[in-house]
């Protein structure tokens, strides 16, 4: 079983580092950093995970004694998969994208287009982007990526591909069918995104925030 383990994730390992444009370090703790030492990846095993449900969760072998905290975002090597909303000593608990109340903000790869993706509770292999401007034309096969306007996930995560565009008349926004790029029923390693600048960049905008008033 062991033998079996590792070769899953070592497997799940060479995806990752293959998905991103920079390449990772690995490190005897099983700890990703990108080049750039913006973000590192501590890998997790999913002990718990349900899609069934109006609001669906997950549970992570891995807490606050690896490094992990509330708000870090949880993906896999083909894309997001939520965040972190609570966590002990050696486990995390995770907000799926499959919850009604998850929004991650997004974008149309192609021409850069931001909007919101949401979960509307039907089907766990599907969601919705919505908050599209009526003038951007939507194709189905468009890629939905991270938009990288949040503390969150980084730019360029893989969501999604649409596969129907939805106009309805007399809307200020559109919205698109799409079709997420996860197996959220086949979830077995996931890595958990450590904002290496996260503290700086909220001091900053807390800053600014004062400055305002």
């Amino acid at each position: 079983m062991l033998k079996k383990t590792n070769i899953i994730l070592a497997e799940e390992n060479s995806r990752l580092r293959e998905s991103q444009m920079i390449s990772f370090h690995t490190t005897d703790t099983l700890v990703y950093y990108q080049h750039d030492s913006l973000f590192k990846y501590i890998s997790a095993k999913v002990i718990s995970n349900t899609v069934n449900k109006q609001k669906n969760y997950l549970m992570l072998n891995k807490g606050k004694s690896h490094g992990i905290e509330i708000d870090m975002g949880v993906i896999t090597s083909n894309g997001i998969v939520g965040t972190v909303i609570d966590v002990s000593q050696n486990y995390s608990r995770v907000m799926s994208i499959l919850h009604m109340n998850n929004k991650i903000n997004a974008r149309i790869k192609k021409n850069d287009h931001i909007g919101n993706v949401e979960w509307d509770g039907k089907y766990f292999a599907q969601g919705l982007l919505t908050d599209i401007p009526t003038h951007v034309n939507v194709y189905k096969g468009d890629t939905i990526i991270t938009s990288g306007n949040s503390f969150i996930f980084p730019e360029g995560i893989l969501v999604g591909t649409v596969d129907e565009h939805i106009v309805n008349k007399g809307d200020k926004f559109n919205k698109a069918k799409i079709n997420f790029s996860v197996d959220y029923n086949n979830l077995y390693f996931v890595y958990v995104i450590v904002n290496l600048m996260k503290e700086e960049q909220l001091n900053l905008e807390t800053q600014s925030d004062k400055n305002e008033q």
